[in-house]
């Protein structure tokens, strides 16, 4: 068995990105977009992912950029870099291809992929997902999958610094 290129997962530029899912889309295969920091990745974000991949042909990962990371937990986050991330979630199985993305949300991601499917994790209300009321509009669903108790990086986190205090 030859091993492919897995990191040729991480999409660059929106052109790329563009044309990935114009020739998913051509072949009839369905889009499952998601977003977040993932900045320490474990059994809840693996268990998340596998939940949204299952609802679709390919899963579409957009990553929030270093920038916005810092923006929405605190300037000490995130703890890996968003070429550290993106290389992590590309090689998952379950993920299809990781874009980054700069702005606080990911609208314009959205608008671009034009996702089948929208997944948020945790205890979102669909109609409050960004990018909800655009992918009901032209056809797709919003699908909201609980995270599994007691997993998040910010737990990660506090036990790390406990263990050095």
């Amino acid at each position: 068995m030859g091993h492919h290129n897995r990191i040729s997962k991480v999409i660059n530029t929106l052109v790329e990105l563009s044309q990935l899912v114009h020739d998913w889309k051509t072949r009839g295969e369905t889009i499952v977009f998601t977003n977040g920091c993932f900045d320490l990745l474990h059994k809840g974000h693996i268990d998340y992912l596998n939940k949204a991949a299952d609802l679709g042909d390919h899963l579409v990962v957009g990553l929030n950029s270093d920038d916005s990371v810092s923006r929405l937990k605190g300037e000490h986050r995130p703890l890996q870099d968003e070429s550290s991330r993106s290389f992590v979630m590309a090689s998952l199985e379950c993920v299809s291809a990781v874009t980054v993305f700069t702005q606080d949300t990911p609208k314009e991601l959205i608008e671009l992929v034009k996702p089948d499917v929208l997944v948020k994790g945790g205890d979102y209300v669909p109609e409050t997902v960004v990018g909800a009321d655009f992918v009901t509009s032209i056809g797709g669903r919003v699908q909201i999958i609980p995270f599994l108790e007691g997993y998040s990086t910010t737990s990660i986190e506090k036990k790390i610094i406990a263990s050095n205090s």
